[in-house]
């Protein structure tokens, strides 16, 4: 999956498949985790969100089924 840097503390890149409604987000540490069902809309405003990491955080790291992949 193609990821894009984005400006954040805490998170490197991020990357969105929307056929599978897969966000995939790699941290500064260099982990890569993969997000299962996060709706487009919900991509959308993460990456409009001021604080990508806080907004991660609060609506989607413990909202939705995720795995580590790297």
């Amino acid at each position: 999956m193609n990821r894009d840097p984005v400006p954040s503390s805490n998170l490197a890149s991020v990357g969105y498949d929307d056929a599978t409604q897969t966000l995939e987000i790699e941290f500064s540490n260099g982990n890569i985790y993969q997000y299962y069902n996060v709706a487009a809309p919900l991509f959308e405003q993460l990456m409009q969100a001021p604080s990508k990491g806080q907004f991660l955080n609060v609506y989607i790291r413990n909202a939705y089924p995720y795995s580590r992949v790297g």
